[in-house]
């Protein structure tokens, strides 16, 4: 059973809806103790890490997140829920759950494409991602694959071995983290098409490892 960490981010029913669509049973709940019994854990999640963060320790969510993590629960972030990971967010000048060393930071207002264009803030839309090493749950993808971002800010490791897929948008950024038991990415895998629902298939059986 997978389940999908509800902590009023949003976003949770779409994740629900891909997995039901690949025949993988979950459930969406803010109860520790019945997340505790998941084999797997989904933090996905839109809107702002102070907030976030907020629901997290009033649930004492954050704490389990941590534990899950540092036992070895296979667990997969996506988009605030990867912000989250971080130790810090520059959004609202947050301190996160630390899970992932490094920050999230926000893109600056000047950033221009290749021709010389002014790029919108958030960053909404179809980007690819290139993976430069081998990882199980991003197994199996089109080289020419394309996801979908919604975001303001994104992550910045401060160990760049922590990170499994980069992307560009005026600069290049962390798209995706895998280490151990943990992956996180900053786009909606759930809203990516068959390449997405491919990632949430491969995490649906991987073991938590990084080995193929």
């Amino acid at each position: 059973m997978i389940g999908i960490i509800d902590y009023k981010a949003g976003n949770l029913t779409s994740v629900a809806r891909a997995l039901h669509y690949l025949g993988e049973p979950c459930e969406v709940t803010d109860d520790p103790e019945l997340l505790d019994s998941f084999d797997r854990i989904i933090f996905p999640g839109v809107g702002a890490a102070g907030e976030a963060m907020i629901n997290l320790r009033s649930r004492e969510l954050d704490r389990r997140l941590r534990k899950w993590v540092a036992v070895g629960k296979p667990t997969l972030g996506i988009c605030l829920g990867t912000q989250v990971i971080f130790e810090r967010s520059e959004e609202n000048d947050t301190t996160c759950l630390g899970i992932v060393p490094g920050s999230v930071q926000r893109f600056p207002g000047n950033l221009k494409d290749r021709d010389g264009r002014f790029l919108k803030i958030p960053h909404m839309g179809w980007n690819r991602v290139d993976f430069p090493r081998v990882h199980p749950v991003f197994a199996g993808l089109p080289t020419d694959a394309e996801f979908y971002f919604v975001h303001s800010y994104y992550p910045a490791p401060a160990d760049e071995r922590w990170v499994i897929g980069w992307s560009d948008y005026g600069l290049r950024f962390c798209a995706a983290i895998a280490h151990e038991n943990l992956v996180a990415v900053q786009f909606h895998p759930e809203k990516s098409g068959g390449p997405g629902l491919q990632i949430l298939a491969n995490f649906c059986r991987w073991e938590g490892n990084d080995a193929q």
